[in-house]
């Protein structure tokens, strides 16, 4: 999850920041979860998708 959920960042060209913002968490949660040091709970998983304009399945995908 973490490297699609970089990619998807990136690709809409928000920072940690205005994602966190935007998904109702932390940016400090938000860069634990890219670096795969926390897992993010299917709550959590939804509010990101949401934040990102995707399907919480797209960031459980197996990366490219």
């Amino acid at each position: 999850m973490a490297i699609n959920l970089r990619r998807a960042r990136h690709d809409k060209k928000l920072t940690q920041e205005e994602l966190a913002e935007r998904a109702g968490l932390s940016a400090r949660y938000v860069g634990a979860i890219e670096r795969a040091t926390v897992s993010a709970s299917v709550t959590v998983l939804g509010h990101i998708a949401d934040a990102l304009g995707m399907e919480p399945g797209d960031l459980l995908r197996k990366p490219n």
